[in-house]
């Protein structure tokens, strides 16, 4: 009686090797087109640029003339009029007052053969207008803040993720004369997969300094919109909120209401202009500054004092800094006889690859190699959770000067060509 055949290993499994490859295949194709379908399209919306000017908007005209053009031009004059009486501007001629005008923003028209009704935007230049309105004299101005503007409404919560009124609000109005420096991101590309409201909810240090290095950024305002809409083409009832800093702190909220959607952008750049009032109040009060367990790398020290801190910490950590024959720092930079001077060191941009297996190595990673002795800076250039991360370290000496450091500091230092690798 003969025996059957089993099969081998090999033979078993190659009819689901061959059906597995195209599968693995397919789901390779999808992630990497709904990947490109989180990033594409029309997602972004750039912001005005930024401008000192003085501007007075949503005035209403209802005025008539002798054609379309002439009645056009009338409602123009007449709403230069009305937003030089809102900034309380002196009595002046209608011919010197279009001269301080530099632009007029059409928010809204209708024209008729006699009649034209609009609403309208007026600015007027800072630098002729100013000696008839007075000075205002030096105002100290914010540290630049990374502005995330975050709509909520029929239970999501949304920021950059699609062109949204509150984002468009947010990047249409003028705030060049605010004495807060907003950094207004458009949210185009893959801005729209970093700024998403989970961002909002981190508080890791890491994680912040990473997002605000990207954006030259010191700290972060959140202002947050939560839309209530009626009934469709009903009233809306927006309750606006007011927060800040990594640990989205809360500083004031207000309501407001529009009677339906034809007016909820002016509802908006209303708003803008009370969270305007609400942050340059906390800037003046002191409430609204940089959090300070966030780093400022774009702060300039000179390389005189950099060496000195260097110098300082090389004496701390060898443990000499009260031995004999070390003699204390000299007042005013003057060395002492005998003392060689104190040479700059050369900061160079080495990249850093490290193994992130997970979030809290990535935290931890970012986090060491910033307190590192002579790092000046860090931008990530590639982050893999689950594989190796790279980096940009801006190194106050050599790539093999950074080995030994790191190393010093517990890592594990593979050195390549300008490049190190780096794992716990």
């Amino acid at each position: 009686m003969l025996n059957p055949v089993a099969s081998s290993p090999t033979q078993s499994h190659r009819p689901m090797l061959q059906f597995a490859a195209p599968v693995v295949l397919a789901l390779g194709v999808l992630g990497a087109a709904s990947l490109f379908a989180q990033v594409a399209g029309d997602r972004g919306i750039a912001p005005v640029a930024s401008s000192t000017d003085i501007e007075v908007s949503g005035i209403e005209v209802n005025v008539t003339g002798d054609n379309p053009d002439d009645a056009r031009m009338n409602g123009w004059l007449e709403a230069q009029r009305i937003a030089w009486e809102r900034i309380d501007g002196p009595d002046i001629p209608d011919s010197r007052l279009q001269g301080l005008v530099s632009a007029i923003v059409v928010e809204e028209e209708r024209l008729g053969p006699r009649r034209y009704v609009a609403r309208l935007g007026v600015i007027f230049d800072r630098q002729r207008a100013g000696s008839l309105l007075g000075g205002e004299g030096a105002r100290a101005r914010s540290a630049p803040m990374l502005t995330l503007p975050v709509m909520m409404t029929g239970g999501s919560a949304t920021m950059f993720e699609y062109r949204n009124p509150w984002q468009r609000a947010w990047a249409e109005t003028q705030l060049g004369a605010s004495t807060i420096d907003y950094v207004r991101p458009s949210g185009a590309g893959g801005e729209s997969l970093l700024l998403t409201y989970g961002q909002t909810g981190r508080r890791s240090r890491a994680w912040w300094n990473t997002v605000l290095d990207q954006f030259s950024a010191a700290d972060v305002l959140v202002p947050v919109a939560r839309l209530h809409y009626s009934w469709p083409g009903g009233p809306i009832e927006g309750q606006f909120t007011a927060r800040y800093g990594p640990d989205n702190r809360f500083l004031s909220s207000f309501t407001m209401r529009a009677d339906g959607p034809g007016q909820l952008p002016d509802m908006l750049r209303r708003a803008i202009t009370r969270f305007d009032e609400i942050y340059r109040r906390a800037l003046a009060d002191g409430t609204l500054r940089p959090d300070p367990t966030l780093t400022l790398d774009m702060v300039e020290i000179s390389p005189e004092l950099r060496a000195l801190i260097e110098q300082g910490r090389l004496a701390e950590a060898m443990g000499v800094a009260d031995a004999p024959g070390v003699a204390p720092p000299v007042a005013g930079g003057v060395s002492s006889p005998g003392e060689q001077p104190v040479q700059a060191a050369t900061v160079n941009s080495i990249v850093v690859q490290a193994a992130t297996p997970d979030a809290r190595s990535f935290d931890g990673t970012l986090t060491g190699i910033r307190g590192v002795a002579g790092v000046r800076g860090l931008s990530v250039s590639s982050t893999a959770i689950g594989g190796t991360s790279v980096m940009q370290v801006n190194y106050a000496g050599s790539i093999g000067e950074l080995a030994d450091a790191l190393r010093a500091a517990g890592w594990q230092v593979t050195v390549g060509n300008n490049a190190l690798a780096i794992a716990r």
